[in-house]
């Protein structure tokens, strides 16, 4: 690690925070014994109506029962969760006076029980007191929170590993979140078994997510030119800058996404595939969790905000939605040509892991190099074209660099520093892909 090569006030330390995590087939069967061994008393489990029926949380409903464990279910989690869906679930938490948490189900399971934890350990904070700035006040999380086991079924978010909740907040038509070591999950419990029951665009949009966590967070800013330095190490943010930790598991995440992404999503039946994936979410979560993401995801909230009618297939939802990790991914060719001015060695090392033939190619050349890569990966997989397909015009770019400006949490990571004119060409060009 380089002998503190600072900036003027820039960070001089990165810290590396991830959640416990238990890796194996059947594995949720042992929620029980974990819920016993901590003493819980008063048990929340939170799912969504998809889940409630399915064989997830049947496997950890009957660990429950087996081990005499005391529990009540909360099932109205929302898929792509709004400050109204979080504000339900709190509520209900604050009610239930539970002891600990288990969380069955994606990304926006885990992040909305995060959340639920969170309020109903600190009952008299405004629900804005924790939300990132500039939106909310992002105020440091002080008090203790209760144990929280998170049961992920997809092979996305990594939302096991990670101290962030992301939420729409309804009013400004935005995706923001909550950001905090604080509120990672105790313990991530990776059982492979839950992934076969996902359908075939599910695990490819989450499987994108995976993909944009390790690019991005390879890519980001590194964590010695991030500023301003922390007065007090309880400021420093989740997210830090890339780091020399992060690295390897973003790295690593991104060789497994390269092998066992396309066999993932074309054959539900390949476990090996599906297995690994599982895994790659994770470990794609323990780098950016750390290290951050920056464009991609902060360019996809907005997308993701401003959704008119488009419903995808596979998503059993009665609200338009763009899946997170299709909003993520439609700009990422745009992205990484804009970034690759900096660090573009960095750009040329993921566009080999990828499966570009790098021999001859040359440095300048290698945000073009990783675009087209990300082009061809997308087309293979039956990606819509770009923003248009999903229902965005040039007429709606104006709000969608609107929505854009709020993220500094993630847009301040960026290698490259953008402008308002370079979002609104970022959006432009993502419009269309092929």
């Amino acid at each position: 690690v380089p002998e503190r090569l600072t900036l003027g006030n820039t960070d001089y330390a990165f810290e590396m925070a991830i959640s416990n995590i238990r890796y194996g087939e059947g594995v949720t069967k042992e929620v029980g014994m974990d819920l016993q061994n901590l003493g819980a008393r008063r048990v929340c489990l939170m799912t969504d109506k998809n889940l409630s029926q399915l064989p997830p949380v049947n496997a950890v409903l009957n660990s429950l029962a087996k081990y005499s464990i005391n529990f009540q279910m909360y099932d109205n989690v929302r898929v792509e969760p709004t400050d109204q869906s979080f504000m339900d679930a709190i509520n209900f938490a604050k009610k239930g006076e539970f002891d600990a948490y288990v969380a069955v189900g994606g990304g926006s399971v885990i992040d909305t029980c995060k959340a639920a934890n969170l309020y109903a350990s600190s009952p008299t904070s405004d629900f804005l007191d924790y939300v990132n700035a500039p939106i909310g006040k992002g105020k440091p999380v002080t008090v203790p929170l209760k144990p929280l086991i998170a049961v992920p079924t997809t092979s996305g978010t990594g939302s096991e590993t990670t101290g962030v909740a992301i939420f729409d907040f309804k009013e400004l038509k935005v995706k923001t979140g909550i950001a905090s070591r604080a509120i990672k999950p105790t313990l991530g419990i990776i059982d492979p078994l839950h992934t076969l029951s996902m359908p075939e665009r599910i695990v490819a949009n989450s499987g994108f997510d995976v993909l944009c966590h390790a690019l991005e967070s390879y890519t980001a800013l590194p964590y010695n030119m991030r500023g301003p330095c922390p007065s007090n190490p309880i400021n420093r943010p989740a997210y830090q800058g890339s780091n020399p930790i992060s690295d390897v598991w973003a790295l690593h995440a991104l060789r497994i996404v390269a092998k066992y992404l396309k066999r993932a999503i074309r054959n539900p039946e390949d476990r090996e595939a599906r297995a690994n994936m599982h895994l790659a979410s994770a470990f794609a979560g323990i780098g950016f969790g750390n290290a951050g993401v920056h464009l991609c995801h902060g360019m996809s909230y907005p997308i993701s905000g401003l959704v008119k009618t488009y419903k995808p297939k596979d998503y059993n939802v009665d609200h338009s939605l763009v899946p997170h990790g299709l909003s993520v991914v439609l700009t990422s060719p745009a992205v990484f040509a804009f970034t690759a001015q900096i660090r573009p060695e960095r750009h040329l090392e993921a566009a080999e892991i990828l499966g570009a033939d790098i021999r001859t190619a040359r440095i300048k050349d290698a945000g073009f190099i990783l675009a087209d890569t990300l082009r061809k990966f997308l087309f293979d997989l039956n990606v819509d074209d770009g923003l248009a397909a999903i229902g965005y015009s040039k007429a709606d770019i104006p709000a969608l660099v609107k929505g854009t400006l709020p993220q500094e949490r993630v847009t301040k990571l960026s290698p490259r520093p953008q402008t308002e004119e370079d979002l609104s060409a970022l959006f432009e060009a993502s419009m269309k892909l092929y």
